[in-house]
C-alpha cells in the first residue's frame, strides 16, 4: 500500500481535475437520459470510485458515457412508455436492468471474455459511434430550440382522443380484474367514466405527446413546430455554451472549456435571464439506496430485459476496455482487461442500487487525469470523492444549471463522439462489392446499415446485424481466399509437385492426383462437388495429397464423403499420402477411415506409396 501513494500529489491533481471535467458531462447525460441530472452525477461518482478501486487499468476515470447514456436513454423511454409514462412506476426496472447489466459485466471478467473484445469488426464499432453522435445531436436540437412536446398545447390535443381511450381501457381492466365488468350493465363503467378529470386527460395527452416526440424520429416529427416556437432565451443560451466550448480551447486547454461554459453561462442566465428554465432540481445529502429494486420486482419481471441488459454490458465492456488500450499508450503500461470488467462491473451496479445511470471507462476524463499526473487508481477515486463533495456541498448551486446549457454541452460531445476517421475512408476503401457498374466496399455497407438502424430503429439489433453481417461477409471473404489456394482441377490439368516430377509412374493417365492447399472448410468445399466428374475415366488410381491441409470441419468433412463415395462407385482406387492429426481424426469420427479409404491405403511420404504401386503390377 506504501508504494500506491508514492505518486499521491499527481493522484490528487489528476483526480480533482478529472472531477472537475466529469460534472457537467454527468448533468448532462443524466438529463439525456430521461432520468434527470442527478441520476448522472450519482453515476458518475460511484462507477467512478468503484471501478478505480477493483479495475484493471490504474489511470482510468470511468463515469456516464455518450454510447452508454444513448443506450440507456432508449431503455429507459420504453420502459416509461411501458409503465404509463410514470418514471416512479419505472424506476425500480430500470435500474434493475441497469444493474444485472454490471452484473454480467462482472461475469465477463470471471469468465476472462476480456480478450475477445478486441475481436468486434471495425466497421460496427465505427457506425455504432457514429449514431451515437447522430442520435445526441438531433434529440439536443429541441431543447436548444427550447421546445417540450408535453408544453406544446396545440401538439398535446391532437392526442386528446388517444388519451381518452386509454383512460377508459385502464377503467375496463380495473373493471375486469376487480370482476365488476359485466356486459349486461355498464352502470359502473359509466359512473367511473364520469369521474374522469380533464386535468387526468391532459397529463396522459401530455405523456403520449413526449413519447411521440421522443428519440431520433420523434425529434425530426416534432422538428418544425419546434422552429416555429423557436425559445430565444434558450437558443442563444445554448449556443453560447458551444461558442465558449469550442472558442476556449482556442485559448487555452490548461482549463476545461466545458467546465468553463457550465459556470460563465450559469452566470449570466442567473444574473441576467430571469425567466431561464433550470435544470430538475438536485437532492441534497448522502445518495439513498433505491431498495425498491429488491422488494418491488421478481425475476420474472427482469427475463424480458436479459438482452437488453447484456447488450449495455457488452457497450460498456467494449466502450471500457478502448479506453484502457488509450491508458495504456499514455503511460507505456499494460491493463488487465478481465479485472477492468470486474471493476466495471461492480461500479456499475452500485451504481444503480443507488439511481445512478451505467457508464464506462471515459477517454476525455482520462486522457485529462493522465495529463494532469494522475499515476495510480487513487486518481480516479479522489475522482468520484470530488463529485460527492460537489453533491454534498454545492447541490443548490448545480440546480440553477440552465438546462439550455447542459442541451449544448451535449450537441458539442454528440459532434465529437462520430467517428470521422471511418467516415473518411469511405472513398478510398475497396469496392468488393458489385452493384451493376457500380462498386460499394462491403465494410462501407456494415457501417452504413449499423449507422442508420441505429439511429433511426434500434440500436441494440443494429449492432447485432452488424455484427452476423461483418461474420458473414468475413467468412465468404476467407471462403473465397482458401479456395482460390486450394486448387481441384483435373489430373490432367494439374501442375505436379517438385517432389512428383522424377516419377514416371505418376505421369501416367491412369493416376490421377489432388493436390489439397489450405483447409478443407465450408468455405472452400464447393469446388469438391465437381471434382468427381473432371477425373478422367481412363484414372484408375486417385491420390490425395494433404501436405497442406492443416484442417477439415463438418462440411469439409461431408464433402469429402460424397467426392470419395463417387469414386468408388466408378470402381476407382483411393490413396492418401501424409495425412495430418485433425483431419485423420475426423475422418476416423464418422468412419471415413476406414470405410471408404482403408488405413493400409494411407501413406506418410510419396515413396511409400509408389513401392505399393510397384508391388500390386508384379
Amino acid at each position: 500500500m506504501k508504494n500506491a501513494f508514492v505518486h499521491i500529489k499527481g493522484d490528487i491533481f489528476g483526480g480533482l481535475t478529472a472531477g472537475i471535467v466529469a460534472l457537467p458531462l454527468a448533468l448532462a447525460f443524466g438529463v439525456s437520459s430521461g432520468l434527470g441530472p442527478t441520476a448522472g452525477l450519482y453515476g458518475a461518482i460511484f462507477l467512478s470510485f468503484f471501478a478505480a478501486l477493483l479495475g484493471g487499468t490504474n489511470t482510468q476515470i470511468s463515469g456516464p458515457t455518450a454510447p452508454m447514456t444513448a443506450v440507456s436513454m432508449v431503455v429507459i423511454g420504453a420502459l416509461i412508455a411501458s409503465n404509463d409514462g410514470s418514471i416512479e412506476k419505472a424506476l425500480p426496472i430500470i435500474l434493475a436492468v441497469f444493474m444485472l447489466a454490471g452484473f454480467m459485466q462482472v461475469g465477463l471478467g470471471f469468465l476472462k471474455l476480456g480478450k475477445y473484445i478486441r475481436y468486434i469488426p471495425y466497421p460496427v464499432v465505427s457506425g455504432f459511434m457514429t449514431a451515437i453522435g447522430l442520435i445526441i445531436l438531433i434529440t439536443q436540437l429541441l431543447p436548444v430550440l427550447g421546445y417540450y412536446a408535453k408544453e406544446d398545447t396545440p401538439y398535446v390535443e391532437t392526442f386528446k382522443p388517444q388519451a381518452e381511450a386509454i383512460i377508459l381501457g385502464n377503467i375496463l381492466d380495473e373493471e375486469a380484474g376487480e370482476g365488476l365488468l359485466v356486459l349486461e350493465d355498464f352502470s359502473e363503467t359509466v359512473s367511473r367514466g364520469k369521474a374522469i378529470t380533464e386535468s387526468q386527460i391532459l397529463g396522459e395527452s401530455q405523456t403520449l405527446a413526449a413519447k411521440s416526440a421522443s428519440g431520433v424520429l420523434g425529434a425530426l416529427r416534432v422538428m418544425p413546430s419546434a422552429l416555429q416556437n423557436i425559445s430565444w432565451i434558450e437558443f442563444l443560451l445554448a449556443m453560447g455554451t458551444i461558442f465558449i466550448i469550442y472558442g476556449f480551447k482556442r485559448i487555452t486547454t490548461a482549463v476545461p472549456s466545458t467546465l468553463v461554459a457550465l459556470i460563465v453561462m450559469t452566470g449570466v442566465a442567473v444574473l441576467f435571464v430571469p425567466s431561464y428554465r433550470p435544470i430538475t432540481a438536485i437532492p441534497q445529502g448522502f445518495p439513498i439506496p433505491k431498495w425498491e429494486i429488491f422488494t418491488e420486482l421478481s425475476i420474472g419481471q427482469l427475463l424480458p430485459y436479459v438482452f437488453t441488459a447484456l447488450t449495455l454490458s457488452l457497450l460498456g465492456a467494449i466502450d471500457s476496455l478502448l479506453t484502457s488500450v488509450v491508458a495504456d499508450n499514455m503511460t507505456k503500461t499494460r491493463h488487465n482487461p478481465d479485472k477492468e470488467l470486474i471493476g466495471q462491473g461492480i461500479g456499475n451496479s452500485i451504481s444503480a442500487m443507488f439511481g445512478g445511470i451505467p457508464g464506462a471507462g471515459a477517454t476525455i476524463r482520462t486522457v485529462v487525469n493522465i495529463n494532469s499526473g494522475g499515476k495510480t487508481r487513487i486518481s480516479g477515486m479522489i475522482a468520484g470523492i470530488v463529485l460527492l463533495l460537489i453533491l454534498l456541498l454545492f447541490s443548490n448551486a448545480a440546480s440553477t444549471i440552465p438546462a439550455a446549457v447542459l442541451a449544448g454541452i451535449l450537441v458539442t460531445v454528440g459532434i465529437g463522439v462520430m467517428d470521422y476517421k471511418g467516415l473518411r475512408a469511405i472513398p478510398s476503401l475497396p469496392r468488393d462489392i458489385k452493384l451493376g457498374k457500380l462498386g460499394i466496399s462491403s465494410e462501407v455497407v456494415i457501417m452504413l446499415v449499423v449507422m442508420l438502424l441505429s439511429t433511426v430503429w434500434n440500436l441494440v439489433y443494429a449492432v447485432g446485424i452488424g455484427l452476423i453481417m461483418a461474420s458473414l461477409m468475413f467468412m465468404k471473404k476467407i471462403g473465397d481466399l482458401t479456395e482460390s489456394m486450394s486448387k481441384v482441377s483435373s489430373g490432367s490439368k494439374e501442375k505436379l509437385w517438385e517432389d512428383e516430377t522424377t516419377y514416371a509412374e505418376l505421369k501416367s493417365d491412369k493416376i490421377a492426383i489432388k493436390h489439397i492447399n489450405g483447409p478443407l472448410f465450408f468455405g472452400s468445399k464447393d469446388g469438391f462437388s465437381k471434382l468427381a466428374k473432371e477425373i478422367p475415366s481412363v484414372a484408375e488410381t486417385v491420390l490425395f495429397r494433404f501436405d497442406r491441409m492443416e484442417y477439415i470441419d463438418q462440411s469439409g468433412l461431408y464433402a469429402l464423403e460424397d467426392l470419395l463415395v463417387d469414386l468408388s462407385n466408378q470402381n476407382m482406387k483411393v490413396y492418401f499420402i501424409h495425412l495430418p492429426s485433425q483431419p485423420r481424426y475426423m475422418m476416423e469420427r464418422i468412419g471415413l477411415v476406414p470405410r471408404l479409404v482403408p488405413a493400409a491405403n494411407i501413406f506418410e511420404e510419396l515413396p511409400d506409396f509408389l513401392k505399393h504401386i510397384k508391388s500390386l503390377n508384379k
